[in-house]
């Protein structure tokens, strides 16, 4: 081989390597982008200038030094800064406004935030080592530091970027009209994903009403028919499901509230219409098996199967006698006193309320019995039943929708996670009505430890003075007992009229056990 070529070959791999590192280095970077070490500027300026770009109002934070930057910044755009009591209270107010809004969540290294010359201290080695190796490290650390800041302030494109959304295909839609329209007892079984844009919700409801068909509403998609929907039903879901023909699964998932899937009847065509194709599917391979399987909007879904349908309704005696089943339990409960309470307020909630739910036995049994007026006004953790939501959802829910009753329905044991917001409550004039189930325990776990393993051990609470700790913070308590009964409607009717007034309400209602729950699972 020519030595020339070999020379060649040599002097144009080391070249490349040359041309790797500065790469790799960010050096050719720097050649055409400037860092203006002076600049009294920082990341908190880019984040605020990012997030009022994609309309952004609010921002919920317990303060720390590491994002006091982005803070501050938001604070000068007119973005409002909401401080709480608890970081985890921050989190899920964000989420309830995500879901009366887009949820994003987004995670900043602390170098990218402050100034140049703040992050520059910052950087300086302590015992730089001395001779070579310390020349090295030090060009390291400014090189590395000059690649965070070249070209941090130019000019970029801040629009929010576009957000996929899967469809139904024409087929699918199609077979699922010939399925319906033969159906004698069809079931809609709505989940949260029914609300999600870009289809309104309201518009799910008008597209539901001229079907007829019969609903089970779970999650966000609770209110969605509205108080007083003939097609809404509420009780005895296992049943309605046994004898169903057909099921419709609209963004609800076969887990553990739908038994895995083994409370659908193996004779009846399902059609699981899902977002997400892993929840679509889920245990299907085991307990089972959707008729047709759809990854896709569910809202748009529904809209495109009624207007498909357009003059089919399902059989009036259907949805009737589940509507009846309804009443009859309902009824047969309503004397209880935790029910009897829960009645009380579902009748004089204000049109425009919205509902929060933290906690386990109290709560499930809210589920059941309280009507949310409308779509997006039930808020609850979802799936894995995450308690110590409600301060969060209430303030972030109070925020979006300021002229609403918020209300809180809280276990005592739940209670305990978010009391201290009735403080943020305070300060940051968001006045909302807690409703507090005190049976001195944790009685969804009780319910089943002690017949399982004969034990309440670490279950029993105690009958604590709530409606004091609420005063403490700025807000009104009231305790409420079996005596003040005949008075309840009287002390909720004040609950309310002190909240428009700008007044946290607490409720702590003393409540005796019912068997109302047994062998249930909420949604």
């Amino acid at each position: 081989m020519d030595i020339s070529v070999v020379l060649g070959c040599s002097l144009g791999a080391a070249l490349g390597g040359v041309i790797l590192a500065f790469y790799k280095l960010g050096l050719l970077y720097q050649l055409f982008h400037k860092t203006e070490r002076q600049s009294p500027r920082h990341g908190g300026e880019s984040v605020a200038d990012v997030l009022r770009a994609h309309g952004i109002k609010f921002v919920f934070t317990l303060v720390g030094g590491h994002i006091s930057p982005i803070l501050v910044a938001c604070e000068k755009l007119g973005i409002r800064i909401v401080d709480t009591r608890h970081e985890a209270t921050a989190v899920f107010a964000a989420d309830a406004v995500a879901r009366l809004s887009g949820p994003v969540f987004i995670e900043f290294p602390i170098d990218t935030l402050y100034p140049y010359h703040v992050v520059e201290k910052e950087f300086a080695p302590k015992n730089t080592p001395k001779g070579l190796m310390g020349k090295i490290i030090a060009w390291y650390l400014r090189n590395h530091l000059s690649n965070l800041f070249a070209g941090a302030w130019e000019t970029r494109d801040l629009s929010p970027l576009p957000v996929h959304i899967p469809h139904a295909t024409e087929d699918e839609v199609q077979r699922c009209v010939e399925l319906v329209s033969r159906a004698k007892k069809p079931v809609i079984l709505l989940g949260s994903q029914a609300t999600l844009p870009p289809t309104p919700a309201d518009d799910v409801r008008k597209a539901l009403e001229p079907l007829g068909i019969p609903c089970f509403l779970g999650g966000m998609s609770r209110g969605m028919l509205g108080k007083n929907s003939p097609l809404h039903i509420r009780q005895n879901r296992r049943d309605a499901l046994k004898d169903a023909d057909l099921v419709l699964l609209a963004g609800t998932v076969c887990d553990f509230r739908l038994s895995y899937g083994r409370v659908l009847n193996r004779r009846s065509k399902i059609i699981a219409v899902n977002r997400d194709r892993s929840q679509l599917l889920k245990n299907s391979d085991m307990f089972w098996k959707p008729t047709v399987a759809i990854q896709g909007d569910a809202g748009s879904f529904l809209l495109r199967l009624s207007k498909a349908l357009k003059g089919h309704r399902c059989p009036e005696e259907w949805p009737r006698s589940l509507k009846e089943g309804d009443a009859i339990k309902e009824k047969t409960e309503r004397h209880l006193n935790p029910l009897s309470v829960l009645h009380r307020v579902d009748e004089l909630l204000a049109e425009d309320s919205i509902i929060v739910a933290d906690g386990g036995d109290f709560v499930g049994s809210a589920a059941y019995i309280m009507r949310p007026r409308g779509p997006l006004r039930w808020l609850d953790p979802g799936a894995f039943g995450t308690l110590g939501v409600g301060g969060g959802f209430a303030l972030g829910a109070k925020l979006c929708r300021p002229e609403s009753e918020v209300w809180i329905v809280y276990g005592d044991g739940s209670l305990g996670y978010s009391v201290a917001e009735f403080d943020t409550f305070t300060r940051h004039k968001t006045p909302v009505i807690a409703l507090v189930g005190n049976d001195a325990c944790w009685s969804q776990i009780s319910r089943e430890q002690v017949p399982m393993l004969g034990s309440n051990v670490a279950c029993g609470l105690a009958f604590t003075d709530y409606h004091i700790v609420a005063d403490g913070y700025g807000g009104k308590g009231y305790l409420i007992g079996r005596e003040d009964e005949s008075q309840l409607d009287d002390i909720i009717k004040k609950a309310q009229k002190e909240c428009r007034e700008g007044k946290a309400v607490l409720l702590n209602v003393l409540i005796g056990k019912t068997n109302f729950r047994e062998g249930s699972i909420s949604v």
